[in-house]
């Protein structure tokens, strides 16, 4: 079995509920769902995952970004965790698990809401962005949900988020050549987990399950700089004490994190990521159907390129399911 630990779909009761709450925004999502329409055609999503006999997704909603800081966030969650938890009872043989969407914009409305969806919707983690609303993931304001997230010991999954606005030079007022998706995913992603190691969120929370896309963003690769950088001496040097408050030295608590392998492919950059946080930190996913083929040829490369790598069939085997099942407790 192969499952898939991040794919997107983008719900029909959750469109129309955008539609209705905030109007302003149905047009672009359904663009957004013209151009790839197997985040809503249950159909042809199935059409391709016949291709990849034992092949199985778990959930996640694209786009939930432009509401969660609404205050029509809070309605528009439960109506797309509703739906999604519709869905993976609908069809077990497809879609094992779904990761709720969650109202960002009030913790304590966050935490009701993860509540009743591992509790009364059965979904089996939660996605945060890897900022939110322009504050950075270690902020004290996010302590409550993953010292919750600890106690249910589910998965909280990380989204890069850096759009089109974010220039990448101070002169331009926007990312040019879809700069801002490319290498800025990577780098929100890269953020995010740096603020998380430093601030000391997983020294204080070691049992938190952080789960980051397109493996590890640019950790794997720089690891031998980020250790340069944080040893004693660099850090003596340059009068700054980042590591205060760390028991151990920074590198550790980046191979914490758990991560996918969503790289459209790969086989050498996957093994970057396996020789970095081992094989039981990695998780197979495709980052369905955002590919030139709506998502099959995401499907295809990525177990190609898993496949290719130069590591044992059990830990292969790891990778595509037996870490899945691990980390969100799925009953299959």
């Amino acid at each position: 079995m192969e499952i898939d630990v991040f794919c997107h779909i983008i719900p029909p009761k959750f469109v129309e509920a955008v539609e209705r709450l905030t109007p302003e925004l149905g047009p672009p999502i359904r663009s957004h769902i013209g151009e790839v329409p197997t985040l809503l055609d249950w159909e042809q999503r199935f059409r391709i995952m016949d291709q990849y006999p034992g092949y199985v997704q778990i959930l996640t909603v694209a786009l939930f970004h432009h509401v969660a800081y609404r205050k029509e966030g809070v309605e528009l969650a439960r109506i797309a965790n509703d739906e999604m938890a519709e869905l993976v009872f609908r069809y077990p043989d497809r879609f094992v698990a779904g990761i709720a969407c969650l109202p960002m914009n009030n913790m304590d409305d966050t935490l009701a809401e993860v509540d009743r969806a591992v509790n009364d919707l059965k979904l089996r983690g939660v996605e945060v962005w890897a900022q939110r609303n322009e504050k950075p993931l270690d902020y004290p304001e996010f302590m409550p949900l993953y010292e919750k997230m600890s106690r249910y010991n589910l998965p909280i999954l990380i989204h890069p988020i850096r759009g089109p606005a974010v220039a990448d030079y101070s002169c331009e007022k926007e990312s040019k050549y879809r700069i801002f998706s490319i290498f800025g995913w990577p780098y929100d992603t890269t953020v995010a987990m740096t603020r998380l190691v430093f601030s000391g969120v997983l020294e204080k929370i070691p049992n938190l399950k952080l789960v980051t896309h397109h493996c590890g963003g640019m950790v794997p690769f720089f690891a031998d700089r980020i250790i340069s950088h944080c040893n004693y001496n660099e850090m003596r040097r340059l009068n700054e004490k980042h590591n205060q408050g760390l028991s151990k030295h920074p590198i550790e608590y980046f191979r914490m994190f758990y991560n996918d392998t969503a790289l459209n492919g790969g086989a050498l950059s996957l093994m970057c990521g396996y020789d970095f946080f081992g094989a039981d930190r990695l998780l197979f996913a495709t980052d369905l159907p955002y590919d030139a083929q709506i998502g099959d040829s995401s499907i295809c490369k990525t177990i190609e390129a898993i496949e290719q790598m130069s590591i044992p069939d059990l830990d292969k085997k790891k990778i595509f399911e037996e870490n899945a099942r691990n980390l969100f407790r799925l009953p299959i």
